[in-house]
This record gives structure tokens, sequence and C-alpha cells, in this order.
């Protein structure tokens, strides 16, 4: 088994630590946040996600698993050194790596031993072999380093499973010797493993994630036109996903795709195909079909309602989905800022994600409650945001009961439109 350390403790790095020190390996996970670490070390996780706790205290309690603010001893005796801090979008969609870099330069002043840096962190092509130049540049120990790319491709809310029983494990090496190496480290995982150079592996990342996003968008922008022409875009999606062709996942139909990792990843990959001078138009669009959709409707029910300005409004859901206290790029933002623009009276239920929502509006004068119900109660109009189970599992008659009007707006298709009119409520989805 190997000693491991890991630079950052979100999702990428936390739940990648974690998991090697479920094979076997002796981990240490590294973060500048004090307070962080000493959360971490009494077992509880700083981000919701499904199983993640239990196998923090289970290898932490058998040693195999800690974490610290001290990188320098956590660097220099590492076998492997994994790179799992973040990139968030800059303002022109590039990614920002002044955190890999910097991570980059404290193990080159830091490593007393030949070992691998593995950079997880998603990146663009290339940044791999700045990442190489720069530890050389920095080294202060006459030492080898090799540098590999191993992007992650896990899902909030199942990422965990989605690390331990991943479809495929994707490293890219300069060498044998490296490649070697990190084939011994995922061996007992007893995963597929595809080996490519590492300006391929990151392409992969990328291509990986952007195709899963055109898939979204391209089943919105039909949806958009189902509505027009009469059709019901799950009936559509139904017909389409017996092709193995196509498949049957991403097919479902909303308010477009938000998280970490999909309006991330469009922008930057359609970034670098501008700083090359070429444009991936197939990207590009299904960046702007998102940016529309996330406000279908919202629109829809602005010409219903003239005003919102007075009105009880019920949100259910506020997270980018269900499994996750995760609101980067929700369209709940977007719908509730045009909301409170408007002067609407907010009433939001989430089952997890309240208290980040709080600091992310932390001035406004939305009312959060413990229930779908008490978010319904005498309310004007309802939009649905995130398909929690809690939310999922409130009947059509429910809406009316309590309800001032029972007006409907599901942007994740929960509900039977035909369901909806039996029980009186006025339902309006996405493409039905």
């Amino acid at each position: 088994m190997y000693n491991i350390a890991v630079a950052g403790t979100g999702y990428v790095g936390l739940v990648a630590g974690v998991c090697f020190a479920e094979k076997g390996n002796n981990v240490t996970c590294v973060d500048i946040d004090e307070k962080k670490v000493g959360l971490m070390k009494s077992g509880v996780s700083p981000i919701y996600e499904k199983d993640l706790e239990p196998l923090m205290q289970k290898n932490y309690k058998e040693g195999r698993l800690d974490y610290t603010t001290d990188y320098k001893q956590a660097y220099k005796n590492a076998d492997f050194i994994f790179i799992g801090v973040g990139t968030p979008e800059k303002p022109d969609g590039s990614a920002n790596l002044s955190y890999v870099a910097t991570v980059a330069r404290q193990i080159a002043e830091s490593v007393e031993k030949d070992c691998i840096v593995v950079v997880k962190s998603t990146v663009p092509v290339g940044t791999n072999d700045k990442v190489e130049k720069l530890i050389n540049e920095f080294l202060k120990k006459d030492v080898r380093i090799d540098v590999a790319s191993n992007p992650e491709f896990l899902s909030q809310g199942t990422a965990v499973k989605d690390t331990l029983q991943a479809s495929r494990i994707v490293i890219g090496t300069e060498n044998e010797y490296t490649a070697e190496m990190m084939r011994r480290l995922y061996e007992p995982f007893g995963l597929p493993m595809v080996f490519v150079k590492r300006r391929s592996a990151e392409m992969i990342k990328y291509a990986s994630n952007d195709f899963l996003a055109l898939k979204i968008s391209y089943m919105n922008d039909l949806a958009n036109l189902c509505e027009l022409v009469g059709a019901d875009i799950q009936d559509v999606a139904e017909g389409m996903k017996y092709d193995e062709r196509i498949g049957s996942k991403f097919l479902n139909a909303g308010i477009g795709y938000g998280g970490s990792c999909f309006p991330k990843d469009t922008s930057a990959l359609s970034y670098l195909a501008n700083y090359y001078g070429y444009e991936l138009a197939t990207v590009q669009a299904a960046i702007d079909v998102n940016k529309r959709q996330k406000t279908v409707l919202y629109r829809k029910a602005a010409r219903n309602v003239i005003t919102f300005e007075g009105l009880k409004v019920a949100v259910l859901g506020l997270t980018f989905k269900p499994g996750t206290d995760d609101l980067r790029e929700a369209p709940s933002i977007d719908n509730i800022r045009l909301l409170l623009k408007d002067k609407a009276n907010i009433y939001a239920y989430d089952p997890i994600g309240a208290e980040n929502y709080k600091k992310l509006f932390p001035d406004s004068n939305i009312n959060y409650v413990a229930s779908p119900e008490e978010a319904l109660e005498q309310a004007n109009i309802c939009f649905i945001f995130t398909e929690w189970e809690q939310i999922k599992s409130v009947k059509p008659d429910t809406y009316k009961q309590l309800m001032m009007k029972p007006l409907v707006y599901d942007g994740r298709n929960i509900y039977s439109p035909q369901e909806m009119k039996k029980a009186g409520v006025e339902y309006y989805s996405v493409g039905r």
C-alpha cells in the first residue's frame, strides 16, 4: 500500500482521499482551513454527500486517514500526491488555475523523495505539462517527480459510489514507469483502466461532461418545440431511449443543468477552442440553450399573473439537483433573483440547501420553511426547481387543498398533467 497526500477537500479531493484509504492506503488530506480540518477529524463531512461520513469515520478510526493544514509534512514522504483543488470559472469563461499552481509550488518546495503528482482537478488541455514544468523549476531536492492526469467522473450525490464503482479509470502519462505505478495504485479497485497521453486524458474529461451537457440542452430545446407542436417530450424520450446509440440517461427535459461541472466545463472548452481560433458551435449552442432554459417557467408565469408583487410564491427545491447541498449554477438562483426583483413574498423549502442559500442571499426576505406543505399554505403560485423525494411525494390534491390558487410551474416534470388536472390544479411543466 502507498502513502498518499491529497490537496483539497472538496468533492474531488475528499472523496478520492477517503476511497483510497478504504482500499488500504495511508492517506493525508490537506486543506488550508483549520476549522474545516478539525471538523473532518471529528468525523463530520464539510459537504453533503451520501455514504461519505461513515467511510471517513471508519478509516480515520483505523488510522489510514488523516487531515492536516501542514502541507510540508504531508507531501515530503508521499508516494503519490493528488491535486484536487478547485478550478473555478473566470469571467471570460476560462478556468482559474491559481489554486493548482499554488499546490504545485508547495509540492516542489516540500517533497523529499521520488513521487508521482496526479492532477485530478478538471483542468484545460496542457495544464499537466505546465504543472510538471513549474514543479521542476521550484524543486528543492534532487528527486524524481512524474506528473499524471487522472480526471474524475463523479456525480454529486453519488460521488462515493462513482469512485469505488467507476465505469472506467482514465490515466494520462508520458512514460511507462508512471503508467505502471498508476496501474498498481488502482489495481485494488478492480475497474477498467484507460491509459492515454496526458493531453488526451485532460480532453476526455471535458469531452465527456460537455457531451452530457449537449444531451440535456438538446432535450430541453426539443421540449420547447414539443409544446408548440403538441407533442409530449416524455413520450419522445421514451421512444428514443431504446436506441442503444442514444441510451436512456440524460433525456429528461427540465429547466437546465447546474452544479460545479457542466456550466464551468462547457465554458472552459468553448474558451479553449476560441483561444486556438476555433469555434465549438455545438458546445456554444448548449451553453446558450441552458441559459435561456433556466427561466423558461418564470417567463411563462409572468405572462399569466401579470405581476408577482405581493403574491405568496412557494419555491420547492433550491439545490441544483437532489442529493447534494451544492447551489452552484442552480436554476433556482436565477428565478429567485427575478422574483425578489418583482417583490414577491417567497416561501422556500429544501431539505438540505436552505443554510447555504441564506449565505447566498443574506439580506433578502426569503422565508425558509420546514416542509413543502408549509410553503404551499395559502400560496398564490408554486415553482418546483429540484426533484427531491420529499417534494415528489406531495400529492396533487395537496396543492388544491393548501394553495390560495392551485397554480403550479414544475421545472422537473414530476407530475402527470392528467393527474394534476384531475385534482383541479392549473399545471405547467416543460415540453408537455
